[in-house]
């Protein structure tokens, strides 16, 4: 009785720190797919050619051995450890059909015309013929291998198709603008889990173009803080000009 098969451990922190290491030494490392790998025959071997970031899970870029496709697997889908190869079953005798004589054959007898010229009281000699050969019933042959093929059919399983990998869902990309009073623009960009893009400066110019093509409403509101730093701005420059003649004006009167 064949032991039972035990299930695959995820890969640990020294296996994937190895992969990495072998993939930063231009070595990508062979792996083996486990029963949970979706879409590839369990124990079939591929590459991993890169990683991604464990938080998406699917975090290893495996390409199956005899495949130009780059599949992602999370680490309970591959293992470092070759797998057994299973054991071919021994092939099972075939019987050979035994030949029966049927008892009701007649035996031939056929009395010798020699006889002993000495011994002429002696009784003619019987000579005793070969049965015929009985002709091989084939039906039973028929019907053995009849059964032998339809117990062989039942104890094949059929084969599993290969389940469909789903298409993985693109993450949500969120994008923010944020103004402040003195005309400043800066935008964020957050790609599923990932901030990409932090603090990004963004001229007042490109945000009014933008704000234009994507709604009226936000073109509304874009143009109202722009108008409202554009005043903030102006006070402060009328303000600098003020103290730019003051300044002025005392240094002539000490150049006096």
């Amino acid at each position: 009785m064949p032991s039972p098969r035990t299930k695959p451990k995820p890969l640990s922190d020294t296996e994937i720190q190895q992969i990495a290491t072998e993939i930063a030494g231009g070595r990508p490392p062979m792996v083996w797919f486990t029963a949970t790998a979706v879409g590839v025959q369990e124990g079939r071997s591929g590459k991993v050619v890169a990683l991604g970031d464990p938080a998406d899970g699917d975090f290893l870029q495996v390409r199956p051995t005899g495949s130009k496709d780059v599949l992602s697997f999370s680490p309970t889908e591959v293992t470092l450890t070759k797998p057994p190869r299973p054991a071919t079953p021994a092939p099972k005798a075939t019987a050979r059909p035994k030949t029966t004589t049927r008892k009701d054959e007649p035996t031939v007898t056929q009395p010798s015309t020699l006889t002993n010229a000495a011994t002429p009281s002696t009784p003619p000699a019987v000579v005793t013929a070969p049965a015929a050969p009985n002709p091989v019933d084939r039906s039973s042959d028929s019907e053995d291998s009849a059964a032998k093929a339809a117990a062989k059919a039942a104890g094949v399983k059929p084969a599993k198709a290969p389940a469909v990998r789903k298409a993985r869902v693109s993450p949500e990309v969120t994008v923010t603008l944020t103004g402040s009073a003195d005309g400043e623009w800066t935008v964020d960009v957050v790609n599923g889990k990932k901030r990409t893009v932090r603090g990004l400066a963004v001229p007042s110019a490109a945000v009014a173009q933008a704000a234009k093509v994507l709604h009226p409403e936000v073109a509304e509101v874009v143009a109202g803080i722009l108008e409202a730093a554009r005043g903030a701005q102006q006070a402060k420059v009328e303000q600098l000009q003020a103290e730019l003649a003051e300044a002025r004006k005392v240094l002539e009167e000490l150049s006096e």
